[in-house]
């Protein structure tokens, strides 16, 4: 029988990150300035420091993982794969369904995959200090922490509805060391005009990514981090699903299906590239692999979103991305599933959606935390809102092999733990969580402001 932990050691954390781009079928296309020329690593340099312009821009197959980074990376990697085995017998399904637990991590989440190499590059590069943005907390609390272990300050701006909703993210962060600000504020410019705009704005993680980014451009001791979207967070990442084929081959499996949550892309990418390019390479193993990026219905990107050039954010101080996208200036619903109210998706990801090699879905919120609370109830472990937009497809899926006998492998990335998001189980459980479908109509409207890219 599959033992419902394997685990391996110490000596297993992944020596190299693995870059999609070196084996993607067509090359990604370029981010663009407001002239619509490419963005040169000059003109990104105000704000990231060499080393993650290197990574970024790099369509080297592998890049070596500092043992700087491996030995804090020790701390809770490699985590463990397991056997959501009760779940499967709650379901009578005859599916195996196997979690990467990412909520080991001491920020209870997969973000230090990248918040750690981020600081490591920063403080080599000599930066002073580091902004950013957080929505539901995990990327703050994430970059704090990796901030203390490198030495470097860090200024994060939290989503204002997410920063109200979840104080005690706050609190880790602020144990930690970093100074966290409830966006929008009036500390800059973008910030400014939301508040003049909209006093009571809930904010947006568009919009704490243009009160980051405009301290970072402002000061030259000032660099800006980010957990997710661009390509090197996501390269980061794929520590994650390079364990998890370690992991599955010593028991014999290779995932049919491949299911992750999907906000701006970095967890799911983690997950599903390592796989993803067994199929891309032919490999018969992966014939039939299907990868599923889950998102909201309140925030639709991938599957509802228009497959255009936009900003990052909603001032327009990013570079312009080819991405999936429901406008820079789009406002989500406070949805508890704060790290999913992203406007945008990873360019790599949304690429590989569009060339139809990923597939998207949406989930409602209320089905989410229901296949969350069955979950817990079932494996013990409480996830994190994200996290159950996964679990609510794994479940679908699992239901679908009970009905066709399919005894299919399912494998998902469990993203984090629950245990600072209580409230939103609260409400569900008392019945006051409500869903919320983002009407067609408001997205159109925000897609109008679209830049015009020749």
């Amino acid at each position: 029988m599959t033992p419902l932990r394997i685990n391996l050691e110490a000596n297993d954390i992944p020596t190299h990150w693995y870059n999609i781009v070196a084996d993607m079928p067509n090359a990604p296309l370029p981010p663009l300035g407001r002239d619509g020329k490419p963005v040169t690593p000059d003109a990104m340099s105000a704000i990231f420091p060499g080393p993650i312009l290197e990574q970024e821009m790099s369509a080297q197959r592998w890049i070596p993982i500092p043992q700087e980074v491996r030995q804090i990376y020790a701390q809770w990697r490699p985590s463990p794969l397991c056997r959501a085995l009760r779940l499967e017998q709650s379901l009578g399904t005859p599916a195996k369904i196997f979690y990467k637990y990412e909520g080991v991590s001491p920020a209870g989440s997969h973000k230090p995959n990248s918040a750690v190499p981020q600081a490591y590059y920063n403080k080599l590069a000599g930066t002073k200090r580091l902004t950013t943005e957080t929505g539901a907390g995990q990327w703050g609390s994430s970059i704090a922490y990796a901030g203390q272990m490198f030495g470097l300050p860090v200024r994060v701006y939290m989503v204002k509805v997410s920063y109200q909703q979840k104080p005690f993210r706050r609190s880790m962060m602020q144990t930690w060391g970093a100074e966290v600000f409830a966006s929008p504020t009036d500390r800059t410019q973008a910030g400014r005009t939301a508040l003049a705009a909209d006093p009571e704005s809930p904010g947006s993680l568009g919009l704490a990514i243009s009160e980051a980014v405009e301290e970072a451009a402002a000061d030259p001791g000032v660099c800006y981090t980010l957990g997710s979207v661009l390509n090197h967070v996501l390269l980061h990442q794929t520590v994650i699903g390079l364990e998890a084929k370690k992991q599955l081959e010593k028991v014999g499996l290779y995932p049919d299906v491949i299911i992750g949550p999907c906000g701006g892309g970095s967890s799911f990418g983690g997950i599903a590239f390592p796989f993803l390019s067994d199929k891309i390479a032919g490999d018969k193993r992966a014939e039939k692999l299907r990868c599923v990026a889950v998102e909201p219905t309140s925030c639709p990107t991938l599957t509802k979103g228009a497959y255009a050039y936009d900003f990052g954010d909603v001032s327009g101080y990013t570079p312009i991305m080819k991405m999936y996208t429901l406008g820079h200036d789009f406002m989500p619903p406070g949805i508890h599933a704060g790290g999913l109210r992203y406007h945008g998706d990873s360019p790599l990801v949304s690429q590989l959606v569009h060339e139809k090699l990923l597939e998207a879905l949406a989930v409602p919120q209320v089905a989410t935390f229901a296949a969350g609370v069955d979950f817990a109830r079932a494996e013990g472990i409480i996830p994190a809102p994200e996290s159950c937009h996964a679990i609510r497809a794994v479940i679908d899926e699992a239901l679908r092999c009970k009905a066709t006998g399919e005894p299919k492998t399912i494998l998902f990335n469990l993203t984090g733990h629950g245990h600072f998001d209580m409230g939103s189980f609260d409400r569900y459980l008392s019945g006051q969580l409500e869903d919320y479908e983002y009407p067609v109509e408001a997205i159109r409207a925000s897609l109008k402001h679209l830049p015009q890219v020749g």
